[in-house]
């Protein structure tokens, strides 16, 4: 349905299979966890206070997602910072917005944790995505670097 309302809320461990099916639309091939691991993985991020897996869900679809992890920090006063991670929209729900709409409630959760910034890495060179994170507010201000510790799928 075109027109039908996004629901956004945090997932639960419930969600993980459904999760895990639409992180496939993140990156084809992706190596999938078990559901053991993935569990597991998921009660270790809960322990990341004000940390959160967003969900967007049309007509009890999973359409898109974000991680949002709050990390401590010793500087700035002790303010915390985001990073925000595996940003998905399954690919018959894109271009409506959904995407956009995730990334403004990690924004905001970030903002109630009191993070002062909010960081995010792609590794697309794509100017549709790269144009998509500039239309939700972040702008292309940092070097960013990477040490892969697995190899990148292409």
């Amino acid at each position: 349905m075109e027109n039908a309302e996004l629901i956004i809320r945090c997932a639960t461990q419930g969600d993980l299979p459904r999760l895990l099916d639409l992180y496939q639309h993140l990156l084809a091939g992706d190596e999938r966890a078990d559901d053991a691991s993935a569990a597991e993985a998921f009660g270790q991020f809960l322990r990341y206070a004000g940390s959160a897996i967003f969900l967007g869900e049309v007509d009890g679809i999973l359409v898109a997602s974000c991680v949002l992890v709050v990390v401590p920090n010793l500087t700035r006063g002790a303010r915390p910072y985001g990073l925000i991670e595996n940003v998905v929209t399954h690919k018959g729900y894109r271009q409506r917005g959904h995407g956009r709409r995730i990334l403004d409630a990690a924004t905001a959760a970030a903002r109630r944790a009191g993070c002062y910034k909010l960081m995010l890495l792609t590794g697309s060179k794509e100017a549709g995505t790269l144009e998509f994170y500039l239309r939700a507010g972040f702008e292309q201000s940092k070097t960013g670097f990477q040490k892969r510790l697995i190899p990148v799928l292409s």
